[in-house]
């Protein structure tokens, strides 16, 4: 079974989750999207309104301002990487996801990640931030700590970059901090140009001569 395949096994098992008791005030579970074969995963912590309505993750103001970031920083198209939540199913009211709900949850996420292998993993949020570090055995301190700092670590017989930033809503709510989100996007990209800057001449060859590959 390939990665493609895999994931939409996941997807269709997200589909009849009953773990937590979100699963009964969602409307729509919200299992993630994108390339399967990325080297580029991001992780944000919970769907919101408009996610919940299309079962689709970052697609209200937060996604669109995220996708603008990822297109025009990084220069790559959003569905060339893979985008998903730690939880899969809006929490009411917008409100943080609960411990129970995350350990419920993450089970999808695990089963995600171990099916991408991705090289490079975006941490959006201190609740995305801090289950990822707990999975690959880093500490983590705060969001505002931790943001922009590139941390590496082998798994799948790789090095895989794990890069937290903030969430994009809260960027949008804190005006201030769009400069720090946009300074670890530059971050993430010298994290891809870095390492294959001599192999590739572009990300975006990058991106095509991986999927060619597969």
């Amino acid at each position: 079974m390939d990665k493609g395949e895999e994931i939409e096994k996941i997807n269709r098992e997200i589909n009849q989750c009953k773990r937590c008791p979100l699963y009964q005030s969602k409307i729509n579970y919200v299992p993630g999207e994108g390339d399967p074969s990325s080297e580029i995963m991001f992780i944000g912590e919970a769907p919101g309104r408009e996610e919940d309505k299309q079962g689709r993750p970052f697609v209200g103001n937060a996604g669109k301002y995220l996708t603008e970031t990822i297109e025009k920083i990084l220069e790559i198209k959003r569905e060339d990487i893979f985008i998903t939540n730690v939880l899969k199913c809006r929490p009411p009211n917008n409100r943080d996801p609960k411990e129970e709900e995350i350990e419920a949850c993450s089970i999808w996420l695990i089963r995600q990640i171990e099916t991408i292998k991705p090289r490079i993993i975006v941490t959006l949020g201190r609740h995305s931030s801090k289950f990822i570090f707990s999975y690959f055995g880093l500490e983590f301190t705060n969001i505002m700590n931790e943001r922009g700092k590139i941390r590496k670590v082998r798994k799948w017989d790789k090095d895989v970059y794990i890069i937290p930033t903030l969430h994009p809503a809260a960027v949008l709510y804190h005006q201030n901090w769009r400069e720090l989100f946009e300074k670890d996007f530059n971050t993430i990209r010298s994290v891809i140009e870095g390492k294959y800057k001599n192999k590739r001449t572009s990300i975006l060859d990058y991106f095509n001569e991986d999927k060619e590959s597969n």
